[in-house]
């Protein structure tokens, strides 16, 4: 505490103010309230040690359909990494289907898909088959286009499902069969 006083003695104008802050919060505190996401809730999504990606590598599915509605930029290539039950019956409107990497024989399905593209192509993987946590496929998916050498690589964080996450959010689909 010694060491915080002549600190907080020099400190002057917005100096001290932001030293206040910076005190509280050692000291056990929190940020203001209104420095907060509405309602308290965070926008950050939860990245976990084991994870393949940063925070910087996952999209919101409204940040994704608004880039993907753009009129001006480059598109990312989408690629569905989900059950083949589930692609043709309603898709992110454009994405190729690579199927399940959970087994040996989606991820060679998805070397297929990525084979002959730029390593500076920008791609979105998602699956939705069900919630982000329990997913068999997004982060194997991931972690093969790293190891491939893949630089702009982002996963869609869908929470519950894709049914729930994108669907019924009314962000466009397409249905209908479409095998990279």
């Amino acid at each position: 505490m010694k060491a915080l006083v002549p600190v907080f003695l020099r400190a002057s104008g917005h100096g001290l103010w932001l030293t206040a802050i910076a005190i509280a919060l050692v000291f056990g505190g929190s940020a203001p309230r209104c420095w907060s996401e509405p309602s308290g809730q965070s926008s950050e999504i939860p990245v976990l040690s084991s994870d393949p990606w940063q925070a910087n590598e996952l999209i919101k599915p409204e940040q994704l359909a608004k880039w993907l509605s753009a009129t001006t930029g480059a598109k990312p290539l989408v690629i569905c990494v989900t059950f083949p039950v589930l692609y043709p019956g309603g898709h992110i409107v454009g994405a190729k289907f690579a199927g399940p990497t959970a087994k040996p024989e989606g991820i060679q399905a998805l070397k297929r898909a990525a084979n002959g593209l730029s390593q500076d192509k920008q791609i979105v993987l998602y699956c939705g088959c069900c919630p982000w946590d329990k997913c068999p496929n997004i982060r194997a998916a991931f972690r093969a286009m790293q190891e491939w050498g893949f630089k702009d690589v982002k996963a869609l964080h869908l929470p519950t499902n894709f049914q729930q996450d994108w669907i019924a959010k009314g962000f466009p689909i397409e249905k209908g069969e479409d095998q990279l």
